[in-house]
């Protein structure tokens, strides 16, 4: 979460008219995150006082955000701990602030645990609630390609080659490539639906060892169950120098197994996709590192995040494999 669009309690107004919710009494911006523009808001009604979140969309376009609308509702519906849009009287929940698409959301209690706080429990509470939300989105009634999915890494992998160094480069390529035969020999034989996509530890809420709420859903997509899952191992389960610690992962993996079930061809993908998932966000952070965007315009003023922490990811992905339990 970040803030990159000001707004005022005054500016709030014409917003909250739609609602029976009260008026803003306060309204302080969140720090953090790289993509939308968030603010926790204190509404007041009747001398009570009830927070949210208001959200306003920088990247995604309105045509875009009703997927991640109707996906929220859904898995809130279905008892998954997640924002959703607050429809208003009128039963709507997209609106717009300073042209931008905007929605406000129930804001949850909880808190976010830093990398070195990770142990096999949290781990283990992830993996039950990630499986929980593959279930719950399995019959999700729309569809949605990854923004940046296959199409786009086979793009910008090869675009960016020639800022790398031929190493990296070749790295970038290979990996790219072992997707694909993956996707051509089994992909029809793994499980797939409606994916989180970007579930790092800075994305979930937590009351001790309970999960809370599973943030920022804005890169949910159609995709692999599987891959989705490698995303949080490479991230809940590594160490600093980009090891996996084999204690966590075995917590994460045994714990979602345990409420979805592997099939078999998961077996065989499993030391790909991680390895995958790995390349995605090595590749995602090396174009704004490297002075780039996708479509090949400056950065700007996005917050940059470490290429090299997933690179090394990668490199020890591809060295010591790991399997799903058995």
């Amino acid at each position: 979460m970040a803030v990159y669009t000001t707004v005022t309690r005054q500016d709030l107004e014409p917003l909250l008219s739609n609602y029976d919710l009260g008026q803003a009494s306060d309204l302080q911006g969140i720090e953090g995150g790289i993509e939308n523009t968030n603010y926790f808001l204190t509404l007041e009604q009747d001398g009570q006082q009830q927070q949210y979140v208001l959200t306003l969309f920088e990247e995604l376009g309105e045509e875009e955000v009703p997927f991640f609308i109707e996906l929220g509702q859904w898995l809130a519906e279905r008892g998954v701990p997640v924002p959703y849009g607050i429809k208003d009287r009128n039963g709507i929940a997209l609106h717009q602030l300073h042209k931008r698409p905007t929605i406000l959301q129930p804001r949850f209690t909880g808190r976010h645990i830093s990398q070195a706080e990770i142990r096999p429990r949290h781990c283990a509470a992830i993996g039950c609630a990630l499986a929980q939300f593959h279930l719950a989105g399995e019959q999700f009634f729309l569809k949605r390609q990854a923004h940046r999915g296959l199409f786009w890494w086979r793009r910008e992998s090869a675009r960016i080659a020639s800022h790398l160094s031929a190493e990296d480069a070749q790295l970038l390529k290979a990996e790219v490539e072992a997707f694909d035969q993956l996707r051509e020999h089994i992909g029809d034989q793994l499980p797939q639906g409606a994916i989180h996509g970007d579930l790092f530890h800075d994305n979930a809420l937590f009351d001790g060892d309970r999960i809370n709420a599973i943030l920022d859903i804005y890169n949910a997509a159609t995709g692999y169950w599987l891959y989705d899952l490698a995303i949080v191992a490479n991230d809940w389960c590594c160490n600093p120098d980009g090891s996996i610690d084999p204690a966590r992962e075995q917590a994460l993996l045994s714990h979602y197994g345990q409420v979805r079930p592997f099939c078999a061809a998961e077996y065989d993908a499993w030391p790909v996709l991680v390895r995958t998932a790995a390349m995605r966000f090595w590749l995602s952070r090396l174009l704004p590192w490297l002075g780039l965007e996708q479509d090949g315009s400056e950065s700007g003023d996005k917050k940059l995040k470490d290429p090299d922490e997933l690179k090394r990811i990668l490199l020890a992905r591809r060295a010591t494999p790991t399997q799903l339990p058995r």
